[in-house]
């Protein structure tokens, strides 16, 4: 059994934050848990631009503090997420969120990520594994 809090992982390296200085994560469950998932905890940043795309990844968000527009860039269609709204990348959309006030969400990655990834250029995570 694993018990552990968001707030022992502040300031370790299961604490990411982006290079683009427009989110941070912690990282609560991992690859290296070898669940076949991890969790996060996200914040986007209000007034802020993120384009994603998980092209590696399927993805599952809860918010749970914060409104943002969550655009798919495939359709142009766009969404209001508030408390109580998921959304799913079941088809890898390429997606951008833009943040009304800070964003707070739970976050499911399946492959699980390693929590050394950030976006790169086209907003994709890489796939990165865990040594046995």
């Amino acid at each position: 059994m694993i018990v552990r809090s968001f707030k022992e992982i502040e300031n370790t390296d299961r604490h990411v934050k982006a290079a683009s200085g427009t989110w941070e994560s912690k990282r609560i469950v991992l690859a290296k848990e070898k669940v076949g998932f991890s969790l996060h905890e996200t914040v986007l940043y209000a007034g802020t631009e993120t384009s994603m795309w998980y092209a590696n990844h399927i993805e599952a968000v809860l918010c749970v503090e914060g409104e943002a527009e969550l655009t798919n860039d495939e359709t142009g269609e766009t969404h209001w997420i508030e408390p109580g709204t998921m959304y799913l990348l079941d088809g890898h959309e390429r997606h951008t969120m833009r943040p009304k006030t800070d964003f707070r969400c739970v976050c499911v990655f399946n492959p699980p990520v390693t929590g050394r990834e950030d976006h790169d250029e086209n907003g994709v995570y890489p796939l990165l594994t865990e040594e046995a």
